[in-house]
């Protein structure tokens, strides 16, 4: 007998705010209202803490056809909007709402609850979550903004949202990108793999431009990063020539007509003359083959 597949687990705390609508434990708050309830799409408006921020038009499409053939099978969660009488603002479900308008519906089924402002966000957050509906820098958006507006620690936003903690960190590091680097990530350009290889370069963004144009895969643009931090081999100096050999070199210049350059080692050395035109060399050779009489340029 096959099994039924896994739900992804609420984080601690959140699936007892959840819970279930329909059961009993939850008809003692007053705000709770049956799945059958339904309310004008104009009542509606869109949360203030929904941490997604990109809507696929074409999915909303597919999403409207759908809802014309079966209808809405998933209320949408609202709480009493704070600012509007008679008006509700959505908590989770702002994509079937799009789409209801599309296949103008005129009313949408909804569960009203109670809801603090930071209850909100975090339901909100953990729902998409398990829909799989936010990209990774909304993720972390929506972490950066239950830890600076209702102070959370990464400690709690991870069992808030069922995630590890480390999960938690190396997300919300991703916002420490330059922007063109996070515009590349949300414009589906680098993948969340590539950016967290990323984060350890300073270089990040000439590093994330060759990663797009090479077409390079996560294994690569690590291997790329830690040569970029390899460190350089520093410049041997060049040795400061005496001045004795200076004058050399230009005694030797003035005789020929050509810059020369002379470098010991020790007894020995090598004695470099440098032409431009191969007119200068045959002149070189001329002079050689005379059996070294080099009189005048």
């Amino acid at each position: 007998m096959a099994q039924e597949p896994k739900r992804r687990s609420l984080g601690k705390g959140l699936s007892s705010l959840l819970g279930d609508p329909l059961s009993k434990k939850n008809d003692t708050k007053s705000e709770v209202a049956k799945p059958s309830n339904v309310v004008p799409v104009e009542f509606l408006h869109p949360g203030r803490y929904q941490p997604r921020q990109k809507f696929d038009k074409d999915q909303i499409r597919e999403l409207a056809q759908s809802i014309k053939d079966k209808g809405i099978l998933q209320p949408l969660l609202v709480r009493k909007h704070p600012d509007k009488e008679d008006a509700f603002e959505i908590i989770a479900g702002e994509r079937r709402w799009q789409a209801a308008q599309e296949a103008q519906l005129h009313e949408v089924p909804v569960i009203i609850r109670e809801f603090s402002d930071k209850e909100t966000l975090e339901v909100a957050l953990v729902e998409n979550l398990q829909r799989e509906d936010l990209s990774v820098l909304e993720e972390a958006k929506g972490y950066n903004r239950l830890m600076e507006e209702f102070s959370h620690t990464q400690e709690e936003l991870a069992k808030v949202v069922g995630k590890s903690r480390s999960h938690v960190a190396n997300t919300l590091r991703l916002l420490g990108l330059p922007e063109p680097v996070r515009q590349m990530l949300d414009d589906g350009k680098l993948s969340a793999g590539h950016a967290r290889a990323l984060l350890g370069t300073e270089s990040s963004l000439p590093l994330a431009e060759m990663v797009i144009n090479q077409g390079l895969n996560v294994r690569q643009t690590e291997k790329l990063v830690q040569k970029s931090n390899a460190p350089k081999k520093p410049l041997r100096p060049k040795p400061v020539k005496d001045p004795d050999t200076v004058v050399l070199e230009n005694d030797i210049t003035n005789l020929l007509g050509l810059k020369t350059e002379i470098d010991f080692k020790g007894n020995s050395g090598t004695l470099t003359v440098k032409y431009k035109t191969l007119e200068q060399l045959d002149d070189i050779l001329e002079r050689l083959s005379r059996g070294g009489s080099m009189t005048g340029s």
